[in-house]
């Protein structure tokens, strides 16, 4: 399911990810939710990866907080 805002984003993703870092995630995730919309049971699983990948792209991972690189 695509996100609408950040408050939607799941807790772990709120909880760690500064603000930049969850538009990210979010702009990222839906638009792999829509690019892999023939993908069925994988589609979610898809959509995270890809949102995942483009955090890491600009941020990593410290601890269990996300920075910028």
């Amino acid at each position: 399911m695509p996100y609408a805002s950040n408050a939607e984003l799941p807790p772990s993703v709120r909880r760690h990810l500064p603000e930049h870092g969850q538009d990210i995630f979010r702009a990222a995730f839906n638009a792999a939710w829509h690019g892999y919309a023939d993908r069925g049971a994988e589609r979610e699983t898809l959509a995270f990866r890809v949102a995942w990948s483009a955090v890491r792209k600009v941020y990593r991972k410290v601890g269990d907080d996300w920075v910028a690189k």
